[in-house]
């Protein structure tokens, strides 16, 4: 009587096994089936996005052979590197200090933008990095002026302890395009 019961109980064991074995089983083939059409949405997204994606330059950032874009556009969003005050196509900066290098930083971006479509109006994002943060007010003053009171993009502000050229200031920015 006892090998019956120890019997029975391996073989409902054994089945109770078999069918949590198929359940998962069935379950992994649910989601593999459920899964693929996300994956394969996603690559579609990836595809759509990379044929929407330009390294941009012009002649003037060609000619100084600088090592990146001048902007890149994913979709109707520009991303400008870094700018400088610098003297247009020439690696020097414009003599005066912080103010006259932010005022030349902002006219290379304003180029830059409607270069590539956009404006200043269109800024949405900018990050302005400082050689000295005891000349943020003074940037500031520059800054301002080239936006309207009511449309100020959101910003961020660092001290560095050196830009290239030996910048007092350089500001990166993101933007819309109009397509």
């Amino acid at each position: 009587m006892k090998k019956m019961k120890f019997l029975l109980s391996s073989i409902t064991l054994a089945l109770l096994y078999a069918t949590l074995t198929s359940s998962i089983q069935a379950k992994q083939s649910v989601q593999q089936i459920t899964i693929s059409p996300k994956i394969s949405q996603t690559q579609q997204q990836m595809t759509s996005h990379k044929d929407s994606l330009e390294y941009l330059t012009s002649d003037e950032t060609t000619f100084l052979n600088l090592p990146f874009s001048e902007a890149v556009r994913v979709g109707n969003m520009l991303y400008l590197s870094g700018v400088l005050g610098n003297i247009p196509g020439k690696k020097q900066l414009v003599p005066g200090g912080i103010k006259a290098e932010t005022k030349q930083t902002m006219e290379n971006i304003k180029r830059i933008l409607e270069r590539h479509g956009s404006s200043l109006s269109q800024v949405v994002k900018c990050k302005v990095m400082l050689a000295d943060m005891k000349e943020w007010g003074t940037m500031n003053e520059v800054y301002v002026t080239y936006f309207s009171k009511d449309r100020l993009p959101a910003r961020s502000a660092l001290g560095a302890n050196s830009l290239a050229l030996n910048a007092r200031v350089e500001i990166e920015c993101l933007a819309i395009v109009n397509k």
